[in-house]
């Protein structure tokens, strides 16, 4: 990770490895810095006051590998993000001194929301002023069902499955007869446009043919006359024999080339064209007599024909579509026949719905009642084991409890005598409680724990619950606050326990926490006069020593801090090796 310009940190790059990694420097020297840029990179609320003096922009830049089945590496490929060639997702959030923030995934910007849900499953952290993951109620539930195991994974996929299928029947019979109003609505106006298309028996295309019809039949008498006028300027007119038309012309011409067409050929071929217009002219003056013959003005056929174009317009307009044809017409009349079957029938649909309901919700009580049974048998263990953890971290009498009660609901399912409210994850709303001494009333842990307290429940649940949490990477902020000596050397413990099936990361003070890291990194400040900077430094392992003996004793050079600091590595991998 790459932090610029953010608080007191000019320019530093954050080397994470897997395992435990302290965080450790001077008061003030940004160590806190650290632990906002990765709630930054991870969607957290953008603050314009964190920005460096003097510069435009804070930056911080990161770079997450992910296994090949992440279901983060998905969730950024789905929205647009691209993987480098290594596998590895790039995130960047960058905030400016007037409060706008950006963000960035696999190189393409995104909504800041999209950090935040990636970071739901990359990062859980624990601060003093942090909201805790754990807190919600939601995650509570969650982590003691993973915890549970099969006992509560099995009935619970089942559950849910229940669940799923009743909601959907459930939509349906609320559909069916909420709606029987607008449905028999429906059914009517289906009904009346059925029998309105019934009767008229619309034939495709028929509409076409008729209009033209009615064309030809409005137009009869000037039809009949122009076809005779035609036929006697072709054939001749019986009344005028004198006259002269086409016919007569053409045979002249024809008889005033054949005398001469033997002495030139281009002259025979013309006689001839001359004579295929003449078989041409003899057709289509008897198809204009043919025609007039034919013709005849009828003003009842004509009537008809217009009563039935009314009655297949008035059809048009009611359900004709953006072609506006017959066929249309006929397709509405098939989908609507179909649709009103559907109709009559949802009286029978609404029956069969029904007793499907009765039956999918006597399923899910029973189903909802072996969960919260699993899960009550899990919370004494999860409970024991968490208050077992805590008297090892300096709260010898602290006792942790889960809460695990239903909510009545008359709209509900009958769990146990009770009608209680169910949801996609059953009936129990879970909640941890904590007595943190003797005689104390449990309460949630957000309200029955101090800051140093509450980070120490939450490792002590993080350490129980190791292995089992989706989550790849744990950051603590001050876990130890508030404790010292053999209470510290168990928080490190713990922390390198937990440190064996995630990455940690711990900002401490204590150097009986730090001397259990993997990798020590120290967050060192100098000041030049003008401006302040901070660098992130590995250690190596003589670096180490000089960094535990100033937080045991102030000073780096301290022969008795040395010789501490390193009886302190000494004990802290001595039980990892074994």
């Amino acid at each position: 990770m790459r932090i610029r310009d953010l608080g007191v940190i000019d320019d530093a790059v954050v080397e994470l490895a897997p395992g435990f990694t302290a965080v450790t420097g001077e008061t003030g020297a940004g160590k806190t810095m650290v632990v906002t840029s990765l709630g930054l990179l991870l969607g957290g609320r953008a603050d314009p006051g964190l920005v460096r003096n003097g510069t435009g922009r804070a930056v911080v830049e990161g770079r997450l590998e992910l296994p090949a089945d992440s279901p983060v590496a998905a969730r950024a490929v789905e929205a647009g993000a691209e993987l480098d060639d290594d596998g590895a997702l790039l995130l960047s959030r960058t905030v400016s001194a007037e409060g706008r923030s950006r963000a960035h995934v696999g190189g393409r910007s995104v909504p800041v929301g999209l950090l935040a849900e990636l970071g739901e499953d990359l990062i859980a952290v624990h601060g003093q002023t942090d909201q805790q993951r754990l807190l919600r109620p939601a995650r509570q539930r969650g982590a003691l069902d993973r915890y549970a195991g099969a006992s509560v994974a099995e009935p619970l996929a089942r559950y849910r499955e229940t669940y799923r299928a009743l909601r959907e029947v459930s939509a349906s019979l609320e559909e069916l007869t909420t709606r029987a109003r607008e449905r028999a609505q429906e059914a009517d106006l289906l009904r009346f446009g059925l029998d309105e298309i019934a009767a008229a028996e619309p034939v495709a295309g028929e509409d076409v043919e008729l209009a033209a019809e009615a064309e030809r039949l409005g137009h009869a008498d000037a039809l009949s006359s122009a076809a005779t006028l035609a036929h006697a300027a072709l054939a001749g007119d019986p009344v005028d024999p004198e006259a002269l038309d086409a016919g007569t012309l053409l045979a002249q011409s024809r008889r005033a080339l054949d005398a001469v067409r033997h002495h030139d050929e281009r002259l025979a071929a013309l006689a001839d064209r001359l004579n295929e217009v003449g078989y041409l002219l003899a057709d289509v003056a008897g198809d204009l007599a043919g025609y007039a013959d034919d013709l005849d003005a009828d003003p009842v056929r004509l009537s008809a024909v217009e009563d039935r174009r009314a009655v297949l317009a008035q059809l048009l307009r009611k359900y004709g579509g953006e072609e506006n044809s017959l066929a249309e017409v006929i397709a509405w009349a098939e989908a609507g026949a179909v649709r009103l079957a559907e109709l009559d029938g949802d009286d029978d649909r609404i029956d069969e719905l029904g007793a499907r309901e009765t039956e999918l919700r006597a399923e899910l009580a029973e189903l909802a009642s072996e969960v919260s049974q699993a899960r009550h048998a899990a919370a004494g263990r999860f409970a024991e084991a968490v208050s077992s953890e805590l008297a090892e971290l300096a709260m010898p009498h602290a006792r942790v409890t889960f809460s695990i009660s239903q909510v009545d609901d008359l709209a509900g399912i009958e769990v146990g005598g009770r009608t209680v409210a169910y949801g996609p994850h059953g009936v129990d709303e879970v909640e941890v409680l904590l007595a943190p001494h003797p005689g104390a009333q449990p309460r949630p842990i957000a309200k029955g724990a101090s800051g140093g307290e509450l980070s120490r429940v939450m490792l002590a649940v993080e350490v129980v619950f190791a292995g089992a949490d989706p989550v790849p990477t744990y950051l603590f902020d001050e876990v130890d606050a508030g404790v010292g000596g053999k209470a510290a050397v168990e928080i490190g413990r713990r922390l390198a326990k937990l440190a064996e099936s995630a990455q940690v990361v711990v900002v401490t003070h204590l150097p009986q926490v730090a001397a259990f890291a993997d990798r020590h990194l120290v967050v060192e400040k100098t000041n030049d006069g003008t401006v302040t900077r901070s660098g992130v430094k590995v250690l190596n392992d003589e670096e180490r020593v000089r960094e535990l003996s100033r937080m045991l004793a102030g000073l780096e050079d301290s022969e008795l801090g040395r010789a501490h600091a390193e009886e302190l590595l000494a004990a802290a991998r001595a039980p990892r090796h074994r």
